[in-house]
Protein backbone atom coordinates (compact mmCIF):
# COMPACT_ATOMS: atom_id res chain seq x y z
CA UNK A 1 0.00 0.00 0.00
CA UNK A 2 1.14 3.67 -0.40
CA UNK A 3 1.62 5.56 2.29
CA UNK A 4 0.41 8.76 1.14
CA UNK A 5 1.53 12.24 3.12
CA UNK A 6 -0.17 14.96 1.51
CA UNK A 7 -1.75 15.65 -1.43
CA UNK A 8 -3.00 18.29 -3.98
CA UNK A 9 -4.97 19.54 -7.09
CA UNK A 10 -2.71 20.59 -9.18
CA UNK A 11 -4.38 23.38 -12.04
CA UNK A 12 -2.39 25.08 -14.88
CA UNK A 13 -4.83 28.19 -15.24
CA UNK A 14 -5.20 30.35 -18.70
CA UNK A 15 -4.49 33.49 -16.44
CA UNK A 16 -2.59 32.98 -13.56
CA UNK A 17 -3.22 36.56 -11.98
CA UNK A 18 -7.02 36.20 -12.20
CA UNK A 19 -7.13 32.59 -10.83
CA UNK A 20 -5.06 33.76 -7.69
CA UNK A 21 -7.71 36.94 -7.21
CA UNK A 22 -10.78 34.28 -7.35
CA UNK A 23 -9.25 31.24 -5.07
CA UNK A 24 -7.79 33.69 -2.69
CA UNK A 25 -9.86 36.90 -2.74
CA UNK A 26 -13.19 35.92 -3.87
CA UNK A 27 -12.93 32.48 -2.37
CA UNK A 28 -11.05 33.51 0.47
CA UNK A 29 -8.78 29.98 0.45
CA UNK A 30 -5.59 30.79 3.01
CA UNK A 31 -2.39 30.17 1.36
CA UNK A 32 0.30 27.31 2.03
CA UNK A 33 2.78 28.89 0.40
CA UNK A 34 4.24 30.63 -2.89
CA UNK A 35 6.71 29.78 -5.25
CA UNK A 36 8.87 31.32 -8.01
CA UNK A 37 8.26 34.88 -9.45
CA UNK A 38 6.26 36.68 -11.63
CA UNK A 39 2.78 36.62 -13.02
CA UNK A 40 3.10 32.56 -13.49
CA UNK A 41 4.88 32.16 -9.73
CA UNK A 42 3.21 29.23 -8.13
CA UNK A 43 0.58 29.34 -5.23
CA UNK A 44 -0.53 26.60 -3.21
CA UNK A 45 -3.88 27.28 -1.05
CA UNK A 46 -5.10 25.18 2.33
CA UNK A 47 -8.13 23.09 1.17
CA UNK A 48 -9.42 21.28 4.34
CA UNK A 49 -7.17 18.06 4.17
CA UNK A 50 -5.60 18.64 1.14
CA UNK A 51 -4.29 21.36 -1.04
CA UNK A 52 -4.60 23.24 -4.59
CA UNK A 53 -2.16 24.36 -6.42
CA UNK A 54 -2.02 27.13 -9.05
CA UNK A 55 1.15 26.96 -11.29
CA UNK A 56 2.67 27.39 -14.55
CA UNK A 57 -0.04 28.60 -17.61
CA UNK A 58 -2.01 26.65 -20.05
CA UNK A 59 -3.34 27.32 -23.42
CA UNK A 60 -6.83 26.01 -22.88
CA UNK A 61 -8.85 25.39 -19.81
CA UNK A 62 -8.81 22.32 -18.07
CA UNK A 63 -10.73 19.25 -19.23
CA UNK A 64 -14.29 19.60 -17.95
CA UNK A 65 -13.91 16.60 -16.75
CA UNK A 66 -11.16 17.89 -14.05
CA UNK A 67 -14.17 19.48 -10.97
CA UNK A 68 -13.17 20.53 -7.30
CA UNK A 69 -15.24 19.14 -4.35
CA UNK A 70 -15.34 21.54 -1.47
CA UNK A 71 -17.06 20.33 1.57
CA UNK A 72 -18.13 23.79 3.94
CA UNK A 73 -20.01 24.45 6.87
CA UNK A 74 -23.31 26.36 5.51
CA UNK A 75 -24.06 26.27 1.90
CA UNK A 76 -26.62 29.05 2.43
CA UNK A 77 -23.81 31.14 4.07
CA UNK A 78 -21.33 30.70 1.60
CA UNK A 79 -23.95 31.58 -1.20
CA UNK A 80 -24.68 34.89 -0.23
CA UNK A 81 -20.75 35.85 0.47
CA UNK A 82 -20.22 34.11 -3.09
CA UNK A 83 -22.77 36.16 -4.88
CA UNK A 84 -22.37 39.40 -3.27
CA UNK A 85 -18.58 39.21 -4.21
CA UNK A 86 -19.16 38.37 -8.12
CA UNK A 87 -18.84 35.00 -8.30
CA UNK A 88 -20.48 32.83 -10.99
CA UNK A 89 -22.55 30.82 -9.18
CA UNK A 90 -23.46 28.23 -11.93
CA UNK A 91 -26.12 26.33 -9.05
CA UNK A 92 -27.85 27.86 -6.00
CA UNK A 93 -27.93 25.40 -2.89
CA UNK A 94 -30.05 22.71 -3.09
CA UNK A 95 -30.98 19.68 -1.18
CA UNK A 96 -29.91 16.56 -3.43
CA UNK A 97 -31.60 13.03 -3.17
CA UNK A 98 -28.69 11.55 -1.64
CA UNK A 99 -29.52 14.18 1.49
CA UNK A 100 -26.15 16.19 0.63
CA UNK A 101 -26.81 20.07 0.24
CA UNK A 102 -24.80 21.28 -3.09
CA UNK A 103 -24.19 24.59 -4.33
CA UNK A 104 -22.08 24.80 -7.97
CA UNK A 105 -19.92 27.67 -8.95
CA UNK A 106 -17.12 27.77 -11.63
CA UNK A 107 -13.40 29.06 -11.63
CA UNK A 108 -12.71 31.80 -14.29
CA UNK A 109 -11.66 28.86 -16.50
CA UNK A 110 -15.23 27.05 -15.85
CA UNK A 111 -13.78 24.54 -13.73
CA UNK A 112 -16.77 23.40 -11.63
CA UNK A 113 -16.78 23.44 -8.41
CA UNK A 114 -19.16 21.70 -5.97
CA UNK A 115 -19.53 23.51 -2.15
CA UNK A 116 -21.74 20.61 -0.16
CA UNK A 117 -22.53 21.02 2.97
CA UNK A 118 -23.20 17.71 4.83
CA UNK A 119 -26.37 18.00 7.15
CA UNK A 120 -26.39 16.69 11.07
CA UNK A 121 -28.79 13.85 9.97
CA UNK A 122 -26.75 12.78 6.94
CA UNK A 123 -25.09 9.33 7.02
CA UNK A 124 -21.73 10.93 6.01
CA UNK A 125 -21.87 12.36 9.93
CA UNK A 126 -23.23 8.96 11.31
CA UNK A 127 -20.63 6.51 13.33
CA UNK A 128 -21.68 3.19 14.84
CA UNK A 129 -20.62 2.99 18.41
CA UNK A 130 -19.49 6.27 18.92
Amino acid sequence: MVHVLSSRTLLRPTDPERSRAFYGEQLGLAVYREFGTGPERGTVYFLGGGFLELSGRSDTPPSPAVRLWLQVEDVAAAHEELRAKGVRITRPPVREPWGLIEMWIADPDGTPIVLVEVPADHPLRFRPGI
